[in-house]
């Protein structure tokens, strides 16, 4: 058995499996996704999911990274 089945023709999910919302920009660290898109991606048609796909680049500058532990009590 294969998973041909299972393929279909739009476009796939930007999710790399690193699920973590970033907590001030509230943006997924991993696929820049907000909770919002990545809760309703199954329902939204294929034109909305380019769209967003088209805005991710864009996004990870919003993302800075947190500075704590030894990182943050070195950094001058």
């Amino acid at each position: 058995m294969t998973d041909d089945i299972w393929k279909r023709a739009e476009i796939e999910s930007p999710c790399v499996k690193i699920c973590v919302v970033h907590p001030e920009a509230r943006l997924c660290v991993g696929c820049y996704r907000t909770i919002d898109e990545i809760g309703t991606w199954s329902r939204k048609t294929p034109e909305e999911r380019r769209a967003i796909m088209a805005e991710l680049p864009g996004r990870a500058g919003q993302l800075t990274r947190r500075r704590g532990g030894r990182l943050g009590r070195t950094a001058g």
